[in-house]
């Protein structure tokens, strides 16, 4: 009697797209951590993952406020940056700070756009999702109250971005992007953009003279997916 043919194999898995690919666990992995590193080789884990608390900073805000959420621990400290910068005749603004994944694909989707689909280009200037620090809550861009220079590479030279970029890490923050740290971050410089690591990392940063969590950490750069 003749035999069964065996079963066919199961068809393989697809293999993940980059903006699927987690990064290898570490101790910088941890997306609740305010040390997790997130860059172009180093997914949030997982990729659609979302703070398990946000608040609205009582600050100046551009943004409406659903734009405006941060994790408790870094709207704290905006709070007292804002109110510090206020003391020196400084008015601040927060711009932007949580995004979801779903809302980081529409922002991907929009720069993607305007490069005319040129995705080399668009990951010059936008995350892709999964990979954003504004996934964390613990990343908000910061403008001038005026707004004069807003998400502009001229905000560096206004009254407002060169004091964040002076007093930020007082607050347990640090500018992220920051000029000529493109093949480390990936990113063309943004003096708005700003990460809450903590004043103890922060500090640090400021005194070694370190200006990406890459380097301080001792991982790789993440110039490209």
């Amino acid at each position: 009697m003749p035999t069964s043919p065996a079963p066919a194999p199961p068809p393989p898995e697809p293999s993940p797209t980059p903006a699927e690919t987690p990064a290898e666990a570490d101790e910088y992995s941890d997306p609740s951590s305010i040390t997790v590193v997130v860059n172009k080789q180093r997914a949030l884990q997982p990729v659609e993952f979302a703070p398990a608390e946000l608040v609205l900073p009582q600050v100046s805000l551009a943004a409406n406020q659903e734009n405006a959420l941060l994790r408790p621990d870094a709207a704290a400290a905006v709070e007292e940056m804002f109110a510090a910068a206020a003391v020196d005749g400084i008015g601040l603004t927060l711009v932007s700070g949580y995004r979801s994944y779903a809302v980081q694909v529409g922002t991907y989707n929009h720069w993607v756009n305007q490069y005319g689909g040129d995705t080399a280009a668009a990951d010059n200037v936008s995350a892709r999702p999964g990979f954003s620090e504004h996934q964390t809550g613990l990343a908000f861009d910061v403008g001038q109250s005026d707004g004069a220079c807003t998400l502009g590479s001229c905000f560096a030279d206004t009254p407002a971005g060169s004091w964040t970029a002076d007093n930020a890490h007082r607050f347990g923050f640090i500018v992220r992007y920051q000029q000529g740290a493109q093949g480390v971050t990936g990113f063309f410089a943004e003096p708005w953009h700003l990460r809450f690591v903590g004043t103890e990392t922060a500090g640090d940063m400021r005194d070694q003279g370190i200006v990406t969590l890459e380097e301080y950490f001792g991982l790789p750069a993440a110039p490209g997916y």
